[in-house]
């Protein structure tokens, strides 16, 4: 099993974890503050459960990719683009995503645009709209970063990088002209199988958005609601997640 970072030509930061010659890959793609080590072991752990291949990368700005990109409304779908690119420089024709947050609708968008390289979707505390919630979140996340010891723990996993990813996090999220976002015109060409994962307790959005998401994709769709639990359920809860997960994955893979 290989641990080691390693970087595309364009400077995305990524760790592949091949042990299962064959089978297909997992591609986790991690939350608006996260990064490759910010999943621990969950991604290894799931990896073996279902006996699929791993791979894990950090997206511009994040980690020990490169600087981020220019953000605007669009950003979540420009990274969808970036995804498909980079299955193709990794050689990756068919891949189930794991997407976490942000990274679940970046997941999503991705599966919407590009169906033929996508043969299921977990998602994890994903958007399809902006809700109060979620702003208020948001918020109350920008006072801990302004109030506690966040940033110094960000800037761990994000260097020099940490500032700027957290403000365009913050101010596009709170942001007026971002409050119409909404990516459900994307869920009805979803047609391959879907997990929709949240937290009982999630502070960052309610179950309406699970509900747009299995009543709004064409493909089969279930549910995993975690009483207690609050927007990252891999770590609070991984039993459960796991257990859940690599049964999907199993159904999945195995088609």
């Amino acid at each position: 099993m290989s641990t080691e970072i390693e970087y595309t030509e364009d400077g995305i930061a990524y760790k592949r974890i091949e042990d299962h010659p064959g089978r297909p890959t997992i591609i986790f793609l991690h939350d608006s503050l996260g990064c490759i080590e910010t999943w621990g072991d969950f991604p290894e752990r799931l990896g073996e459960l279902s006996e699929c291949n791993v791979l894990i990368y950090d997206r511009p700005g994040y980690g020990r990719s490169r600087p981020m990109d220019e953000r605007d409304k669009d950003y979540l779908e420009v990274q969808a683009d970036l995804l498909c690119e980079l299955m193709e420089v990794w050689g990756i024709d068919d891949a189930v995503l794991y997407g976490h947050s942000d990274g679940g609708s970046i997941a999503l968008i991705t599966g919407s645009k590009y169906p033929s390289k996508i043969s299921g979707i977990l998602t994890e505390g994903a958007h399809v709209f902006v809700e109060d919630v979620a702003v208020d979140g948001v918020k109350d996340t920008a006072e801990l970063y302004r109030t506690t010891e966040l940033k110094s723990k960000l800037k761990r996993y994000h260097g020099d990088k940490t500032e700027e990813m957290f403000r365009a996090w913050a101010e596009t999220w709170t942001a007026e002209w971002f409050r119409d976002w909404d990516i459900e015109d994307h869920l009805p060409s979803i047609n391959c199988p879907v997990l929709v994962i949240q937290g009982g307790e999630d502070g960052y959005g309610t179950i309406t958005q699970v509900e747009k998401i299995v009543e709004g994709t064409s493909g089969p769709s279930s549910r995993l609601i975690v009483p207690g639990a609050g927007h990252t359920p891999h770590e609070e809860t991984q039993d459960i997640v796991l257990e859940t997960s690599s049964k999907f994955m199993i159904r999945v893979t195995d088609d």
